[in-house]
């Protein structure tokens, strides 16, 4: 299951990507917003965040104007790791290198095509699993722990 969540900026590319994953056969949760009233993307962000720890869902796509605060956010969630990518190699990267579990992108920088190519590299990217790539992703699990403690 993917978590989606947009502010009002992000929810027009929010649903193109639902439409894509249903075209696709993929489930997702959507977390909001549901209007165009304007409204505070970490709100969105933290509850879509949570479900991906909890492990209601697996990963999720956050989307407001630039990709920044939502992913600021959502970030702030002890067990994300939430990547901006304006391209699909930032997105294999952040994938293959980083584990991210967020892609957050901005609706304000990207056209549909850009930002539907990107969340397909992003979903279909598994984690490498390289040694130092897993020691640098462990590393930030433990700060993680620490921030909770």
């Amino acid at each position: 299951m993917i978590a989606l969540a947009s502010d009002h900026g992000g929810l027009e590319l929010k649903r193109s990507i639902m439409e894509h994953l249903q075209s696709k056969g993929l489930e997702f949760k959507d977390f909001g917003t549901y209007n165009e009233d304007s409204c505070d993307y970490p709100v969105f962000a933290v509850s879509a965040a949570k479900s991906i720890v909890s492990g209601e869902c697996g990963r999720g796509i956050f989307i407001c104007g630039t990709g920044i605060g939502i992913s600021i956010a959502a970030n702030k969630v002890p067990g994300i790791r939430a990547a901006v990518c304006t391209d699909t190699y930032m997105a294999e990267k952040c994938r293959a290198h980083n584990d991210a579990n967020v892609l957050a992108l901005g609706a304000r920088v990207l056209d549909t095509s850009r930002a539907l190519k990107i969340v397909s590299i992003f979903l279909s990217t598994d984690f490498s699993g390289k040694e130092r790539h897993s020691r640098r992703v462990e590393m930030l699990k433990y700060l993680d722990s620490q921030m909770l403690n």
